[in-house]
């Protein structure tokens, strides 16, 4: 165990030094706001010591006790900007919808990076299920979405009455709901459905659906997930 430990935890250093280096490519303030971040914990930890009149012992125990909380600051920095940057890449792209669905939703929602109905332009409709209901995520034109859409609230109806399907829009046109916060605004749904439902919703649901809709061309989830956040 101790030997997996420590092969594992190189493997994690290098991730966030490949997430660092891909991420400051593209966003130029991130390497001063890191050193801010690190120091200004230290710098405060080091302002208490003097403050509290420690000994050599409080003075060593300030500024570690700083020093631990800016690595940590650090790395939700460079974590929330590789996010960011993550995401403006991929803003407006066919096929970032199912990117988002298969690595940045929480576990207590269900879907899959393949839409369930998609268009020749490449406009499409996923559908996931979560405590806040079946959701169907519409990406691409408002317009030529909006029939896609309800279409597949009508099969979810035939297949589940009394589940309320609830609808999302990400794209350009308004009412548009930003990329980045797609997470953010299925977490505001009210609880509708408790765990056991969920996963109930969610097999009866896949069960009915038909082929798989290929996800659209230009779009790799799992480069998308590679430039996240560093675990």
């Amino acid at each position: 165990m101790a030997k997996d430990k420590q092969q594992k935890a190189p493997g994690r250093i290098k991730q966030m030094v490949q997430v660092y280096q891909n991420t400051r490519v593209h966003d130029r303030a991130l390497t001063p706001l890191m050193i801010v971040s690190f120091v200004g914990p230290i710098l405060a930890g080091v302002l208490v010591a003097l403050l509290l009149h420690s000994n050599w012992i409080g003075w060593i125990l300030w500024c570690v006790t700083g020093a631990l909380v800016g690595l940590l600051v650090a790395m939700i920095v460079l974590g929330r900007r590789a996010e960011a940057m993550a995401y403006s890449q991929i803003e407006g792209r066919a096929g970032a919808v199912g990117a988002i669905v298969q690595s940045a939703l929480r576990r207590s929602w269900r879907g899959s990076e393949v839409p369930v109905a998609i268009n020749r332009q490449q406009d499409a409709v996923y559908r996931v299920v979560g405590r806040g209901g079946v959701v169907l995520i519409s990406e691409g034109s408002l317009q030529r979405t909006r029939r896609m859409a309800q279409e597949e609230e009508r099969k979810v109806k035939r297949a589940m009455m009394n589940v309320e399907v609830v609808h999302l829009y990400v794209g350009p046109d308004e009412g548009g709901i930003p990329l980045a916060k797609l997470s953010k605004e299925l977490t505001k749904l009210k609880p509708k459905l408790n765990r056991n439902e969920v996963q109930a919703v969610f097999n009866r649901l896949s069960s009915l659906q038909a082929s798989p809709v290929g996800i659209p061309k230009g779009m790799d989830p799992n480069r998308v997930r590679s430039a996240g956040k560093p675990r």
